[in-house]
């Protein structure tokens, strides 16, 4: 899809419905270890679908984001990948929370949700994964 802010709900609509493919049996009253888990992956996708747009592209608004889920039981994985300028995570600085800043939160908020993998180049591919609190996934 063209990476650009309006097209989020989209991503964030497929991310929360794959969640749903996490459970070995869905519910009608989800307990609180699967909301939280629910939340934390829609939240951290945001925030990375919104920095690609915002910083590997960089205003541009002909860029590519591609997506790719992949789900087994009690586990998550989406892999984004743009052609954008390339970032270092490891070199974004820790934010001052007592400032609460309205900005430079992104890659905080996603490291503190998800596991986070990530290879420059091209494509540039960000990985983020989660693994259902407390369940072993299949192999």
């Amino acid at each position: 899809m063209l990476g650009r802010v309006q097209h989020r709900d989209i991503v964030l609509r497929a991310v929360a419905a794959a969640c749903k493919l996490v459970r070995e049996a869905p519910t009608e009253s989800p307990d609180a270890e699967w909301t939280d888990f629910r939340i934390h992956v829609v939240s951290a996708v945001s925030e990375a679908f919104n920095n690609i747009v915002l910083h590997s592209y960089a205003g541009r608004d002909d860029g590519i984001i591609e997506m790719n889920i992949r789900t087994r039981r009690n586990f998550i994985s989406v892999e984004l990948r743009d052609f954008g300028s390339s970032f270092d995570p490891d070199e974004i600085p820790m934010p001052d929370l007592d400032l609460l800043p309205e900005s430079g939160l992104g890659m905080f908020i996603i490291k503190e949700l998800m596991d986070v993998s990530y290879r420059p180049g091209r494509p540039n591919v960000l990985t983020l994964s989660k693994r259902l609190a407390g369940k072993e996934g299949d192999a």
